[in-house]
């Protein structure tokens, strides 16, 4: 596996993971993010390579949490990183 799929792939379960956590269902998520149930589904899914920064930050918001990323700008998908979405304090 590719380094740019595994961070890809890193980043859905995450997502899920959090988003199941809170007991949600991805319509309730896309809603607090203010987005549609789609992208949700789309973010949480391995071969999608789009995740943006920004999209990362509203989502950990609406759950209550904050992005810890390893790498420096310029974030982009394709790049290794690290994603931790962790409890906000």
């Amino acid at each position: 596996m590719l380094a740019g799929a595994e961070a890809n792939d890193s980043v859905a379960r995450k997502i899920y993971e959090l988003r199941t956590r809170a007991v949600l269902t991805q319509q309730q998520l896309a809603k607090r993010v203010g987005t549609t149930t789609s992208v949700i589904s789309r973010l949480e899914d391995a071969d999608y390579e789009g995740h943006s920064l920004a999209m990362l930050r509203r989502i950990a918001a609406a759950l209550n949490k904050h992005v810890c990323r390893s790498e420096p700008p310029p974030f982009t998908s394709r790049e290794v990183f690290d994603i931790l979405l962790s409890w906000s304090r």
